[in-house]
């Protein structure tokens, strides 16, 4: 197992803000694997493990670097004492995987001792992380057999919800989506638990999602679901809200042009495509409601595992995502600021306040 290289991303310069990236490489099991601590300010970092098919070392840097300050921002407006961290193995995982290659990952988590926990993301599910598990002693969103929490997109979806619930209060005046149009790309983890929610609340619910069968699975389960052939399909309907429940960079200058939604609240990770645009999105008169502010329901489930896992208590403290999701725009409206900014803000004011206290040498 040895180090791995890049050409094209400057490391030290994206990751300015960052404390520590590894590179972790095992070419006998195919491992190729980027680790990100972005601050433990709070805590030990806090974030899941991304399989995917990046088209370049380059692609897979940029996206953990981001996805980790993102869980730093995340972790702290959720009110846990973690820190943010990110993973991300490059390949395919309907491939790749396999138990030696997820202990292989393992061990190089486990030589962090303790600093990062990882967790389930996009290509990862429990049951990978207990083969993790088997090398490592920090490592959340176990099965429930192995006493975790189970799967976390079931409250990454309830949190999503609660905080679409808020912006529903803000623009409309009643913390309910009865009644009103809802838009969902991505229909896999936690975008068909979201469907639920919103049908059980009263909503006209509309999906996409590149993979068909998980389309055909909510209309099977719910025919009353319409279904669009695509995503600049879905942004262009008639829809009061729009749910990105996929991949990142969801909201750019060209679904801006078309999209009719009043209100921006999905459970995808880093949906804004560009700095800027969340000014765009304010002066179309669209609410936004921060991603990692409104998903980080199954950061807050895997977090209750570290204490022993209760779903009650978790299921409790996601709920609470409602009023910090009102707390935002509450905040943007005082200090005459875009809602991303004043998540940011809040975030931060956290970070600061009581990362300083671990200064206090005890």
């Amino acid at each position: 197992m040895s180090g791995a290289a890049t050409s094209g991303v400057d490391v030290f310069e994206l990751g300015a803000t960052h404390e520590q990236v590894v590179f972790c490489n095992d070419s006998a099991t195919g491992l190729r694997a980027i680790i990100a601590l972005h601050s433990t300010a709070l805590g030990p970092g806090l974030g899941g493990t991304r399989f995917y098919p990046y088209a370049s070392t380059d692609d897979a840097i940029v996206d953990v670097l981001n996805l980790s300050r993102g869980m730093s921002y995340k972790n702290a407006l959720a009110g846990l004492d973690l820190g943010g961290g990110k993973a991300v193995i490059i390949g395919d995982p309907a491939e790749l995987k396999t138990e030696a290659l997820l202990r292989a990952y393992g061990r190089f988590v486990q030589s962090l001792n303790g600093r990062y926990y990882t967790a389930c993301d996009v290509g990862t599910f429990s049951v990978d992380m207990d083969h993790i598990a088997r090398e490592c002693d920090y490592v959340t969103g176990r099965t429930v057999a192995h006493g975790g929490a189970g799967d976390s997109s079931v409250l990454t979806a309830y949190g999503t919800f609660q905080g679409m619930r808020a912006a529903a209060e803000q623009v409309w005046g009643e913390p309910t989506l009865a009644g009103r149009t809802v838009g969902i790309a991505g229909v896999g983890k936690v975008g068909r638990h979201l469907v639920r929610h919103l049908i059980e609340d009263g909503a006209s619910v509309v999906v996409t999602d590149v993979y068909a069968p998980s389309v055909e699975a909510i209309r099977a389960e719910y025919p009353q679901v319409t279904a669009v052939a695509s995503t600049d399909e879905l942004v262009a309907s008639e829809i009061d809200v729009y749910a990105p429940c996929a991949m990142g960079g969801a909201i750019s200058d060209e679904v801006l042009e078309v999209l009719r939604a009043t209100i921006i609240c999905g459970a995808a990770n880093n949906q804004l495509a560009h700095p800027g645009i969340e000014k765009q999105i304010a002066e179309r008169g669209i609410l936004y409601a921060p991603d990692y502010c409104v998903n980080s329901g199954g950061v807050i489930q895997v977090a209750d595992e570290l204490e022993g896992f209760s779903f009650e208590r978790a299921q409790q403290r996601a709920r609470g995502i409602f009023d910090t999701t009102r707390q935002v725009f509450e905040l943007a409206k005082a200090d005459g600021i875009t809602s991303a900014e004043a998540a940011d803000r809040l975030a931060e004011r956290r970070m600061r306040e009581v990362g300083r206290l671990r200064g206090i040498h005890l």
